[in-house]
């Protein structure tokens, strides 16, 4: 689960980056959501990530913020079919009549927000020796020299 909320991630980051690059771009890739079929795809997309971020919370490196985000998640998949295309196409009427501008600065957000997911979920690194024990702790007998 942790590697398809990973993917997911990247997924969100690479659609705020079309959104910064190409406003124009992501306004007609979402426009293909509009249909009653689009809306459901849209609230699936948003049940797996937000499902997938909730049950790899425990594993990640920010256990409650990754939850959270999965709770968000988990509400905005459930409610979208509720709002239906003629709704689904209102919003987006009113958001790419905002301008260029304000989709960048939104799409920065979804860049920000799949960065840090996809951080908070990457595999570790390797291990760091945060403490190198003494001659003493190490059990190596001290012979005084060298010093």
């Amino acid at each position: 689960m942790k590697t398809i909320a990973f993917l997911l991630s990247l997924f969100v980051t690479a659609t705020g980056l079309l959104g910064f690059i190409s406003p124009g771009m992501l306004i007609s890739m979402v426009r293909r959501f509009a249909g009653p079929l689009g809306v459901y795809a849209a609230a699936g997309i948003r049940l797996i990530m937000g499902l997938a971020l909730y049950l790899s919370a425990p594993v990640s490196r920010i256990p409650h913020a990754v939850r959270a985000l999965g709770d968000i998640t988990l509400a905005a998949g459930a409610v979208t079919p509720f709002f239906g295309p003629e709704r689904f196409r209102a919003a987006l009427a009113w958001w790419s009549a905002q301008g260029p501008a304000y989709i960048r600065a939104w799409s920065l957000v979804a860049v920000a927000i799949g960065l840090f997911t996809a951080w908070s979920l990457a595999p570790a690194g390797r291990k760091r020796i945060t403490h190198i024990p003494s001659e003493h702790e190490s059990g190596v007998p001290d012979t005084g020299e060298g010093r």
